[in-house]
């Protein structure tokens, strides 16, 4: 537990509004966001500015005492829940929330790390400019979270992770050193780029304080469209005549199974099948332009999309006939994870894995699942065009105590899942991270050699071990 004296000198440094210490201002901070794990702390520290954040980690680093830095709590790994033991306190960069300057001429924002990913948006379209990354938590996630664990979504098959859209970052290191690298150079060869070392490190190298973001042109005009498809195969089919037809602008591809959809049907309200054929998989493609220029995007997915039918590697198709449907074509979609939760307890794995491996591993491994944990349910979703898969084993059916059914079955699901993903050459986190969660498993699987690096790294910025203390580095035990 840190004591009081110490409690006191963070004071000093952070003022009265830097440091809170009430148990109940504290305790929503303490659980991560599924509500798998709980830890404690004295305090939480939070800086208003790049300078005092540097002075909270110089006197961490000064007194040994590790730091948890934590944005909006959206981790989906336990990557910023704080040590069950009290030993750590809570670096909370959420007064950090300005946008420091918007250039629509240089498609760039340089923000905080506690921007919330909405009001991005928000900032960006009202200079007729768009962040182009979104997620379900866009509400709470934070502009450091999203860098600290390479953050995806439904637009990385054009724009890919945060790290193809972090052009810069400002960071406070573990000895309270101040890295200066928000300049967007598009050259820059001055050795190893510790900025891609930042992006993705889960807090365990350093604190991101600000980011230089890649901005792209506002969406002039868009088509979305729902294909029913009779397997993951046709879909990957109908990915490639989507590229050769219609080229860059596709913005996303999303596969779902036909059970997903089903869940969602039955529990979220307002929601209906926007074909009338229920096929064994579907695909929600959208396709963007930022100009108005001819043949727009609805007819040239209409193209598209009657070559696949003609081609049998589509059944049936819709075109959403205005911005409204196009919002519930994507609403259902967005509903996956809810609806699933609705249907009963399950393990959800977020994975990914080679494209082209991507439609057998789907009906491949949820077969396995269900033959070898009998009365379990196995489907997926996901980014077809970049190899996420979001891959579900629900419980059997009639399971009451959801807790109970993962406290006996959850290990030895995790392993066959992993091995299998493992298996094709896969990753057991496509755009999550690691965190608590993965860390074992991670150890588990990884190569020696990816392991050995990342502890000589860690090591190297982070002799003290402060930085987000149990997160993304296996233990010597685990690996």
């Amino acid at each position: 537990m840190t004591g009081q004296s110490i409690i006191d000198r963070f004071s000093s440094l952070l003022g009265s509004k830097g440091v809170i210490t009430d148990r109940d201002d504290i305790a929503p901070w303490l659980t991560d966001w599924r509500g798998r794990y709980h830890g404690a702390a004295d305090a939480i520290l939070a800086p208003a500015n790049t300078q005092e954040v540097a002075a909270a980690v110089a006197l961490a680093s000064e007194t040994g005492i590790p730091l948890v830095p934590q944005g909006g709590n959206t981790s989906m790994v336990g990557g910023a829940t704080p040590p069950a033991d009290g030993s750590a306190l809570i670096l909370s960069l959420r007064r950090m929330n300005h946008i420091r300057a918007l250039s629509p001429d240089d498609n760039l924002a340089i923000c905080e790390a506690g921007v919330i990913l909405s009001s991005l948006h928000d900032a960006a379209a009202a200079v007729a400019r768009r962040f182009p990354l979104s997620l379900g938590a866009k509400g709470s996630a934070t502009i450091g979270g999203l860098i600290s664990t390479n953050a995806g979504g439904t637009q990385v098959l054009r724009h890919g992770t945060m790290r193809a859209l972090v052009e810069g970052i400002e960071a406070v290191l573990p000895d309270g050193s101040i890295f200066e690298g928000l300049d967007a150079l598009k050259k820059d060869n001055r050795g190893y780029d510790i900025k891609q070392l930042l992006i993705g490190a889960e807090g365990t190298l350093g604190i991101v304080t600000a980011a230089s973001l890649r901005l792209v042109p506002a969406i002039a005009a868009r088509a979305v469209g729902w294909i029913g498809v009779r397997s993951p195969d046709d879909a990957l089919a109908l990915l490639r005549l989507a590229e050769t037809h219609l080229g860059d602008s596709v913005e996303g591809f999303e596969i779902i199974a036909d059970d997903g959809l089903g869940h969602v049907l039955s529990h979220i309200p307002g929601t209906r099948c926007p074909i009338g054929t229920r096929t064994p998989w579907h695909v929600l493609i959208e396709v963007d332009h930022a100009d108005m220029s001819e043949p727009g995007p609805a007819q040239r997915l209409e193209s598209a999309l009657a070559q696949a039918l003609e081609r049998n590697i589509a059944v049936d198709a819709a075109i959403a006939a205005n911005d409204a449907q196009a919002e519930a074509f994507w609403r259902i979609r967005e509903s996956l994870s809810e609806a699933e939760r609705a249907q009963g307890p399950a393990l959800q794995y977020d994975i990914s894995v080679p494209v082209a491996r991507m439609p057998a591993f789907m009906v491949d491994a949820a077969d396995a699942a269900e033959r070898a944990f009998p009365g379990t349910t196995a489907s997926s979703f996901g980014h077809l065009g970049d190899g996420n898969v979001h891959f579900h084993v629900r419980a059997p059916k009639g399971t009451m105590d959801g807790p109970a059914w993962m406290a006996a079955q959850g290990q030895a699901i995790n392993t066959f899942i992993h091995d299998a993903v493992a298996a094709v050459g896969g990753s057991i986190s496509a755009e999550h991270g690691i965190g608590q969660m993965k860390r074992a498993e991670f150890g588990r699987l990884a190569s020696p050699a990816r392991i050995a690096a990342l502890r000589a790294i860690k090591t190297a910025f982070d002799p003290k071990g402060i930085m987000n203390p149990g997160k993304l580095i296996p233990r010597p035990d685990e690996g």
